[in-house]
């Protein structure tokens, strides 16, 4: 193909144009041969590394100037070329494409938004080696990186992770997937933003409209880095300029075909620009060496001699094109590159939409803040809205004055009258529309006290509200002050009087042989009394104090066992060891039955018939339920609906929780619950304290 370029009147003729070579070294180098023999100025390449490479030895080689602009393949991003130096230091390849300053932008964002523990998912198409200073300095600052190859057919399957990591198995690397670093092509990316997640994705060669996809279908919190290009003050070329990457709504819609143009491709375009505008002041000096006809296949062949002169004057070129400024350094590279950074944002009127967030330069870095605006020390004399949802003891109604507004009281509501006092604001407080605390719906919106400060609303939302990923991917959390797991709360069951629990310590049997042991231990002893006042008789010694009948020896017997004694003497050694024995055993007996009785008492208050989740899966008898659209309710969703899991408790407890979309077993509110509780034998999960003392709690 031959063309020509117009400037100032002067032609200057293009002798060829090629298009992407599959082969590097089979094709590029002999194509670049062929136009050698014709005569050539300069080299205008558009390449992989491997081509530029062989196009570089070439070139050095004859003495001609290349203006090298790398292609990035597959649409993941690029990395840096790194192109073979010359033995004679005399290096003819210009790099018209400023260098890979992805790294510098990843890391300056990964501080920026305190990540630090992370993961980085590439493609087959990316060079991991460009990583590598990245990794470098984030060891150095102490960040968690991990990376994950994802080859294009097998992409789902690890984008299943984010669905498995709420499983307890894969709960140690939730901090890991919660953040990512996608460096992707942007139809790759569309398979990972499903999830819930912080996704960072980094592609110069993206379109408008594949942003605005990206920022619709991710549930998290999307940032997208892309190359742009600063405004030209010519308003002829703004509408051209303005369809790469600038502002798509100053252009002519007819000219929306310009969104397809590579980033490469102004490149190209810049670059043949520079190179006429070299051109043109050689003529115009008057020190213009002819081209010269080179033949790469023979070894006599001797290189332009106008080639050094020719790539002196394209060093100290300086033009302003479709991509900006360009100029070389001394090094032969571009300098000049600029990003924007652009984030979810959300609004009542157009809902989720994107806007910038800031840009970063080669020379002044970041320019902007990636954090939203925060509730500051600022507050002197304003007004904020808070959204609240009932819950005791942290939110309740207080009694209102007859014609004043409805107050509230709570721990909460201490907690927000102190930073009032403190931080000298004043505020209007409100229960959410549907008293609901948050739950993202089908549609990505939110319900509930997120909702309300997603829509801007509300500025503030204070509540006993679980700190969720789901709910941190779109607002912002304080320090929690309280740290508490699921518990099950059970109306405790009836107490029942029995006059005969006295007896419960002791087995019936027990009871059964020290009955029979107290009459025969008594006519034990009457026989030894009888025995020892006859032989008193017969030596003339004094009479034995024991009762000579048999019910009195069964009374000593029985007072001896409740422990209060007896007035008589026992004098015989026979009734001492008797009467010994006895007392050691009604020692044991009586404390046993002692600590029995006690370990009796508590069992009996403690006595749950369900313990575990385990336990009320496997009954049928208890209804039980929760909060619809609470964190709660989701975490029992999340591990009833998963496949993987192994245990099939929590696919029992879903079935029943969910039954007929949670209507008849669910509550819209904790205190409904509780009243369910108390007024019916049902079980209600909770997650935070409750002082009911009626209702025992069961944490699992």
């Amino acid at each position: 193909m031959k063309s020509s370029i117009s400037l100032r009147d002067d032609l200057l003729s293009v002798e060829g144009v090629f298009g992407p070579d599959p082969a590097p070294l089979s094709v590029s180098s002999p194509a670049a041969c062929d136009l050698m023999t014709l005569g050539i100025l300069a080299l205008v390449t558009s390449t992989g590394c491997a081509s530029a490479n062989a196009l570089q030895s070439l070139t050095d080689a004859m003495h001609i100037p290349h203006l090298f602009v790398q292609r990035s393949t597959g649409g993941s991003p690029r990395t840096a070329c790194h192109l073979n130096p010359s033995l004679e230091e005399e290096e003819y390849t210009l790099a018209a494409r400023p260098p890979v300053r992805l790294n510098d932008v990843m890391l300056k964002l990964v501080t920026e938004l305190r990540w630090q523990k992370f993961i980085v998912f590439y493609d087959s198409d990316y060079d991991i080696r460009g990583l590598q200073g990245f990794l470098d300095q984030a060891s150095r600052l102490g960040l968690d990186v991990s990376l994950q190859k994802v080859d294009r057919n097998i992409s789902r399957v690890f984008a299943n992770l984010f669905t498995t990591m709420k499983t307890e198995e894969l709960n140690r690397y939730r901090d890991t997937l919660r953040r990512a670093i996608l460096l992707l092509s942007p139809r790759g990316a569309q398979t990972f933003i499903n999830e819930v997640s912080a996704w960072l994705f980094l592609s110069s060669e993206i379109t408008d409209n594949e942003i605005l996809e990206l920022v619709h279908s991710a549930l998290g919190r999307m940032t997208v880095i892309r190359q742009i290009f600063p405004l030209s003050r010519d308003n002829n070329q703004r509408c051209m300029r303005n369809n790469h990457r600038i502002s798509s709504l100053l252009c002519d819609p007819q000219e929306g075909y310009l969104q397809m143009l590579q980033v490469s491709n102004l490149y190209l375009y810049d670059s043949v620009l520079m190179l006429a505008n070299a051109f043109h002041r050689k003529l115009e000096d008057r020190k213009w060496h002819s081209m010269a006809s080179l033949n790469c296949m023979r070894k006599s062949t001797k290189p332009w001699n106008g080639g050094r002169s020719m790539l002196e004057t394209i060093k100290k070129g300086h033009i302003t094109g479709l991509t900006g400024v360009m100029e070389f350094r001394e090094d032969g590279a571009n300098p000049y590159v600029q990003f924007e950074i652009l984030g979810t944002s959300y609004s009542e009127t157009f809902g989720k939409d994107v806007r910038r967030l800031a840009t970063w330069d080669s020379e002044k870095g970041l320019n902007g803040s990636l954090q939203e605006r925060r509730l500051g020390s600022d507050l002197q004399g304003l007004t904020l809205k808070v959204v609240t949802v009932l819950e005791e003891p942290f939110v309740m109604v207080a009694e209102n004055i007859l014609g004043q507004p409805k107050r509230y009281k709570g721990f909460s509501i201490d907690v927000l009258d102190a930073l009032a006092k403190n931080l000298g604001f004043k505020y209007e407080i409100y229960q959410a529309p549907d008293g609901k605390y948050g739950q993202q719906l089908q549609n990505s919106s939110w319900n509930g006290m997120i909702g309300e400060l997603i829509n801007k609303r509300a500025d503030l939302a204070i509540s006993a509200i679980t700190i969720t990923p789901e709910r941190e991917s779109v607002v912002d959390f304080s320090k929690r002050y309280m740290d508490y797991s699921v518990g099950i709360l059970i109306k405790k069951p009836e107490e029942k009087i029995n006059i005969f629990s006295l007896f419960a310590p002791f087995d019936f049997a027990v009871w059964a042989c020290i009955a029979a042991a107290i009459p025969i231990v008594g006519v034990l002893i009457f026989v030894l009394n009888r025995i020892q006042a006859v032989r008193a008789q017969n030596s003339s010694q004094p009479s034995p104090s024991a009762s000579s009948t048999l019910h009195s020896a069964i009374w000593v017997v029985y007072g001896a066992f409740v422990q209060q004694g007896s007035e008589s003497t026992v004098n015989s050694v026979a009734m001492r060891i008797v009467m010994g024995s006895w007392w050691l055993f009604t020692l044991i007996v009586c404390s046993s039955y002692t600590a029995n009785l006690a370990a009796f008492l508590t069992v009996s208050r403690m006595d749950n018939p369900i313990r575990t989740f385990q336990d009320l899966s496997k009954q049928m008898d208890i209804s039980y339920g929760t909060v619809r659209d609470s964190a709660v309710y989701e975490y029992f969703k999340a591990k009833g609906t998963n496949p993987l899991e192994q245990d099939n408790t929590f696919a029992e407890l879903w079935r029943t929780i969910s039954k007929n979309n949670g209507a008849d077993n669910c509550v819209s509110n904790p205190s409904e619950g509780i009243r369910k509780v108390r007024l019916d034998y049902r079980v209600f999960h909770l997650i935070f304290v409750l002082y009911q003392c009626c209702l025992p709690e069961v944490n699992e």
